[in-house]
């Protein structure tokens, strides 16, 4: 049997990457795909990812359920200059869009189905972690429910993203992470950036996507993100933060995971949205999360792009 799971983005470049890896590998059941503000606009995530389903044909078959448009507590917080102000890279461009969302609210969605299939779905989160708050807050039993969930966010080990410290995702949201990381979750899998900035997209890898539309896709949208990463890091490639966090649903060998304390900051000048993580257990606190600390990067782009080409 498919593993069911709900892929909850904010549909930019790499949330496109992870889904289009969902869908290919032909492994995942999608009971649906949930959207919320983070990368771009609730609105823009919602268009993306049903532009995105339309591309690979499946657009009547996957649910998309829009989620919450702005943080629990905080302004928000785009990353326009990454992903660009479609979210796409300017790929798909002009394309229309023929899915429509379904009638619905995110976090409703996540607590009727995990209820309705206990013990069977995980949750893959790509964006900030909004609506998992907002629905472990309405149902605080739903933790004894889900599979596992399966997080890209944060570091632990290396530095941020937007801040010194902290990830983007964390950051934009890190008082919804605080209710995700202390609700209790048996299995809470966090796939940082420590982890993501080894598996880095590039030109070979593209080329070997070859003359087809899934190419030509990959090429565009990721075209202004791999000349950023070079700028900002000396290296002609883009990190796969979103497709790695699915892959790791669809492998768990692919990573090397420790059982770790790890809260995180949200009352900080400097440090909001830093993932802190008691490596020594100064702190006395009971292990909460599956912390990512190596990846194999090699058969990660094997199973990615063998997808992809599929």
């Amino acid at each position: 049997m498919k593993q069911k799971i709900i892929l909850d983005v904010d549909t930019g470049i790499d949330d496109a990457l992870g889904i289009i890896l969902a869908v290919k590998s032909g492994q995942l059941d999608l009971v649906g795909i949930t959207t919320v503000n983070g990368n771009v606009s609730l609105r823009k995530a919602t268009e993306n990812t049903c532009k995105i389903l339309d591309f690979l044909q499946v657009g009547e078959q996957i649910p998309v359920v829009c989620g919450a448009s702005e943080p629990l507590l905080r302004p928000l917080f785009f990353e326009h200059a990454v992903h660009g102000e479609d979210g796409l890279g300017g790929a798909l461009a002009g394309v229309p869009i023929y899915k429509e969302p379904t009638a619905g609210f995110a976090p409703d969605f996540i607590v009727e189905n995990v209820l309705a299939h206990s013990g069977e779905i995980t949750l893959i989160m790509t964006g900030p972690l909004t609506n998992l708050a907002l629905a472990v807050k309405k149902c605080p039993e739903l933790v004894q429910h889900v599979k596992e969930v399966i997080f890209m966010g944060g570091v632990v080990r290396e530095h941020g993203n937007v801040t010194p410290v902290a990830e983007y995702n964390m950051y934009v949201d890190p008082e919804a992470a605080k209710v995700v990381f202390h609700a209790g979750f048996p299995q809470l899998t966090l796939v940082g950036l420590d982890v993501t900035r080894r598996v880095l997209l590039n030109e070979g890898h593209i080329r070997e996507l070859g003359d087809t539309p899934m190419g030509e896709y990959v090429r565009q949208s990721t075209s202004d993100y791999l000349h950023r990463y070079f700028g900002r890091n000396g290296i002609y490639a883009c990190a796969m933060h979103d497709p790695l966090a699915v892959a790791v649903a669809l492998d768990p060998k692919l990573v090397t995971t420790q059982k770790l304390y790890v809260d995180i900051e949200t009352r900080s000048e400097l440090c909001d949205g830093q993932t802190v993580c008691d490596f020594q257990n100064r702190l006395k606190k009971e292990p909460n999360i599956n912390v990512c600390l190596d990846v194999d990067a090699d058969a990660f782009f094997a199973r990615f792009l063998g997808a992809l080409k599929a």
